[in-house]
């Protein structure tokens, strides 16, 4: 049975042009991780792909790049020493002043003629605004397929081709995706999916510099002023060490400030499941799930959260899970690191009460 038979398993197709069905794909070698670089800073994302991309590359016996772009700054420089000290062995590096701000033009026209030119046959992209964008108009323009908001990767070994596994039918089924007849094998990973790898400042690689034509006046797009995000300096749900989060099972939303309070006197962030959010208990910005935020905190606190596989995919990187509900059977009780079988509303009153009293922490009226 072929792979595209399997049950469950789907594999793309898509308009041939770098790496179609008449083309020899064992030429396309080697595993390629964008580096987002964007106003002289690397999104996290790209170091956990780079970590995710150096175990692919392992298994397939090839070398791990990461692609950087921007202007001829200290930058870009430093974006290819980090992409080494995290795993990669060599960087294709594009310099430009055309690349000082992200636009969707120059940079799919960048990264699709790097691909053309070098072949790789894997390529990741983090799942964020701009990579998002950006790696649905390299595919586009390429011609091969996409496998989008993944949850996991690996290679398979009968056919050597990327398994792309992702969430499908809202959160409820995953399905693992092959790109069998064309190449390069493109996925994208929401942050904190992946773990982030150990640095190694000592690791050092080959920097490619490539040439790619660009012109400012052939960019329909212009930058006229930047306004920075207002919350770009504040904690994010994503990236931090405690998160406490609230289900339904809170019963009304005025009970949601026993999550917030424990959240503070844990210094960490709260957040809440999708039908909290979908009822405005909490802001959708705080929604944890696939559709919403991936966490991978050290500690997760999860009260009244049933715990659906939207949910689990979206915390099950935490270190350490502890569930309160009062159904033992509810679903998150299985992947618990601890559950405990109470009522929340009394649970977490006293829980906050106690590390206060402990840690010296007061909550804020």
């Amino acid at each position: 049975m072929s792979h595209d038979e399997r049950p469950g398993v789907a594999s793309a197709a898509a308009p041939r042009r770098a790496g179609g069905a008449d083309t020899d794909l064992g030429a396309w070698r080697g595993v390629w991780v964008f580096v987002e670089l964007e106003r002289g800073r690397v999104h996290p994302v790209s170091w956990e792909l780079i970590g995710e991309g150096r175990k692919l590359a392992d298994h397939l016996g090839v070398s791990l790049s990461g692609v950087v772009m921007g202007p001829d700054e200290a930058a870009t420089s430093q974006a290819c020493d980090e992409a080494f000290r995290h795993g990669a062995d060599a960087v294709h590096l594009v310099r430009d002043p055309v690349l000082a701000h992200y636009r969707t033009d120059p940079y799919t026209q960048s990264l699709t003629e790097l691909v053309e030119r070098n072949q790789p046959e894997i390529l990741l992209l983090g799942a964020t605004t701009l990579g998002r964008d950006l790696a649905g108009a390299v595919a586009t323009t390429l011609g091969t397929g996409l496998t989008a908001d993944c949850t996991e990767l690996r290679i398979d070994d009968e056919t050597r081709s990327l398994a792309a596994t992702r969430p499908t039918f809202g959160g409820t089924l995953l399905c693992t995706i092959h790109t069998l007849e064309y190449r390069p094998q493109m996925a994208t990973v929401r942050p904190r999916v992946m773990a982030m790898p150990k640095r190694d400042p000592s690791r050092t690689g080959t920097i490619v510099e490539e040439r790619v034509a660009l012109a400012e006046d052939d960019v329909v797009t212009k930058i006229l002023s930047y306004i920075p995000d207002a919350d770009a300096d504040k904690a994010q749900l994503a990236y931090a060490d405690v998160v406490v989060a609230g289900g339904r099972g809170l019963g009304k939303p005025e009970n949601f400030r026993l999550v917030r309070e424990l959240a503070e006197v844990l210094g960490g962030e709260y957040g809440g499941s999708r039908p909290v959010a979908q009822a405005g208990w909490v802001s959708a910005d705080r929604q944890i799930g696939q559709t919403g935020r991936t966490i991978r905190p050290k500690l997760y606190i999860a009260a009244g959260i049933s715990g659906a596989i939207q949910h689990r995919v979206g915390v099950e990187g935490a270190d350490v899970i502890i569930a309160i509900n009062t159904d033992p059977k509810a679903p998150i009780m299985d992947f618990a690191t601890f559950a405990v079988v109470g009522d929340a509303l009394q649970i977490l009153p006293a829980l906050t009460e106690a590390l206060r009293e402990r840690l010296g922490r007061r909550v804020a009226a």
